[in-house]
């Protein structure tokens, strides 16, 4: 339980820290990070009280994230500009190994429950 709101926490932290620099790209993108934080915490309190919703949320979230990253690098996205389509930027990185990590901690511990149901 720990280890998923530890890492939703760091998703959500990432894109507040990330939110004012894409503001200023364009509005809907920093309305999206906005959303990230919004969702990541959501996901944590979920999380934190047990309920099978906050971690299919932070699946979401975090795998939102980084298919958008992906999608971002890969082609663009409107008022992105060419200079923020670099793929190893750190912060990126850092981002895409958290939420890969949330998913695959989400997908070892739904397949742990049905392995334990059995």
């Amino acid at each position: 339980m720990w280890a998923g709101i530890v890492l939703i926490a760091l998703v959500g932290l990432i894109h507040l820290f990330l939110a004012s620099e894409y503001f200023e790209y364009a509005s809907y993108l920093g309305l999206l990070f906005v959303a990230n934080v919004v969702g990541a915490i959501a996901s944590a309190v979920g999380i934190y009280r047990g309920s099978s919703w906050g971690w299919i949320l932070g699946v979401f979230v975090a795998g939102g994230a980084f298919g958008m990253y992906v999608i971002s690098r890969a082609f663009g996205l409107p008022g992105l500009p060419q200079s923020e389509r670099e793929w190893f930027d750190p912060p990126g990185v850092f981002s895409l190994i958290v939420e890969a990590l949330f998913v695959v901690l989400y997908i070892w511990r739904a397949t742990q429950a049905t392995a334990d149901r059995r």
